[in-house]
């Protein structure tokens, strides 16, 4: 994979993948502004999957769980300009307003696309990709800029960016069976539903009767041999969707734990297909 990245500062970026794809699994600890210049991104989360393409504007929430698989298409690479709009700069511009986010039980993918302000907001960023002497405070103004458009189009993106608590303990079982599928460090699942490591496993085990890697990767397989059955998916896609970094090693496990292959329970004659 050839992966390229310009930088104006640590909060914006344009970022370019010309192989054939990238996945990630990805937990935002900023929220994330994208411009799509070129290519394709399929974001898939516990409740939605989303595509996004040429002109396309996003934000992404922070501590949100996300499969990210980017494409390029049409013989260009994937490339976007991200902005980062962290926690501390969003501290700064909400210090002298008078804003009382609302709780939001859960939160989406917000889509701005074609939105000549916002468009060119983020288009304007290019040309000082280019620049190896930038002027002075620019990124800070082009951010300040981003959120004002933001607040301006999207009354209730205050209750988003203006809303600064962390994680809290929350029920550990109905969480993980929501979120399973996202192939991340057991600490940052510890840290999404309120835990340290050591007290994320502890009450895993009491609540699964197994380690957090055992029924991970038996949820995961389980969730693949649905896609085949009833969704007719195919093993490349299946293997990202449900937390595997590499279609071997899926292929591998899927048979270890099944008796079978993907590709057998596929391509099996019709009316025939294995099951559970």
């Amino acid at each position: 994979m050839e992966y390229k990245a310009k930088y104006i500062t640590d909060d914006i970026k344009l970022s370019c993948y010309e192989d054939r794809f990238f996945k990630s699994d990805i937990m935002f600890d900023q929220h994330m502004l994208i411009w799509f210049i070129s290519g394709e991104t399929k974001i898939v989360q516990a409740d939605a999957t989303y595509f996004f393409r040429k002109g396309d504007i996003f934000l992404i929430p922070r501590n949100q769980l996300a499969t990210i698989i980017n494409y390029p298409k049409d013989g260009l690479p994937h490339k976007t300009v991200v902005m980062h709009l962290s926690t501390t700069r969003l501290r700064d511009f909400y210090a002298n307003l008078n804003v009382k986010p609302k709780a939001l039980g859960s939160q989406k993918i917000y889509c701005f696309n074609n939105h000549p302000l916002l468009e060119s907001c983020l288009a304007s960023l290019v040309p000082y990709f280019e620049m190896k002497a930038l002027p002075e405070d620019i990124a800070s103004l082009k951010i300040t800029e981003a959120i004002s458009v933001l607040r301006s189009i999207d009354k209730g993106i205050d209750n988003v960016l203006a809303n600064f608590e962390e994680p809290g303990k929350i029920d550990l079982v109905s969480y993980m069976e929501k979120n399973f599928m996202f192939n991340l460090p057991l600490e940052r699942f510890g840290y999404l539903t309120g835990r340290s490591l050591t007290t994320f496993k502890r009450d895993f085990s009491k609540a699964f009767n197994t380690t957090p890697q055992r029924w991970l990767t038996q949820k995961r397989l389980e969730l693949a041999h649905y896609q085949f059955v009833e969704k007719k998916k195919k093993p490349i896609d299946v293997c990202y969707e449900v937390g595997f970094e590499n279609l071997s090693h899926f292929s591998y496990a899927f048979k270890k734990h099944f008796g079978y292959a993907p590709t057998e329970l596929i391509y099996a004659a019709p009316g025939s297909a294995r099951r559970q």
